[in-house]
């Protein structure tokens, strides 16, 4: 299993933190159903900190004019809405919420060159509240593609998620599918199409990174 990088440190730690407790139970002589109490929950701990940071390869969806998903996790809106910030006009939006248990790599959702960026300290609302996609810390990235349609996409911290990273800046280049941030331990992630965008995905509707097509721009 690829470990993503952002996971390194954080792994690193948790396994000397882990050796360490297991070594000072057998050193001291504790009896061995103490060493069972502790030593499992730690193990299952370890396990779910390594699943978390995992980076699996990953085959884009190439439709073409496809809109790919940006993370994994599940679709819990798609609506109309007034998108403020970069359009200032109405959009569809469809919003992805990512539990602890997916996979946290963040995702272009189409090809083209970033036309705009912006990071947005924020507060840490629960990643299902309507007002985390104005008021939480968050990325807002656009796409402006090859034939002139641009598409906005967030990342947005939640109650638990407290640190997000990206990689890209106005300028670089986009390839649909290619990595280029990371959200730590579960959050949300919008993406913003024009009217008139056919909609590829449905409400509950697990996706996955790069492979899910979410919309068809027209």
């Amino acid at each position: 299993m690829k470990l993503h990088r952002e996971g390194y440190k954080i792994v690193l730690i948790s396994t000397l933190l882990l050796g360490g407790i297991l070594f000072l139970i057998s050193e001291f002589g504790a009896p061995q159903w103490l060493t069972v109490l502790v030593g499992i929950p730690l193990v299952i701990l370890f396990i779910l900190i390594v699943r978390f940071f995992r980076n699996p390869p990953r085959y884009s969806d190439k439709t073409e004019n496809g809109v790919v998903s940006p993370c994994d996790g599940k679709v819990v809106v798609i609506e109309e809405v007034e998108e403020t910030e970069y359009f200032k006009d109405k959009r569809i939006q469809i919003s992805i919420f990512m539990s602890p248990l997916n996979v946290h790599v963040n995702r272009n959702p189409v090809s083209g060159i970033f036309s705009y960026f912006k990071y947005h300290p924020g507060k840490y609302l629960v990643a299902w509240h309507p007002k985390s996609s104005t008021e939480n810390e968050r990325t807002t990235s656009v796409i402006k593609t090859d034939a002139g349609a641009e598409v906005l996409f967030r990342q947005i911290a939640g109650a638990v998620a407290r640190r997000i990273r990206w990689y890209i800046k106005p300028g670089d280049k986009a390839a649909k599918g290619e990595e280029m941030g990371f959200i730590k331990f579960g959050s949300r992630v919008d993406v913003y199409v024009p009217l008139g965008t056919e909609i590829k995905v449905a409400l509950d509707q697990k996706v996955s990174a790069a492979e899910t097509l979410i919309a068809v721009l027209k």
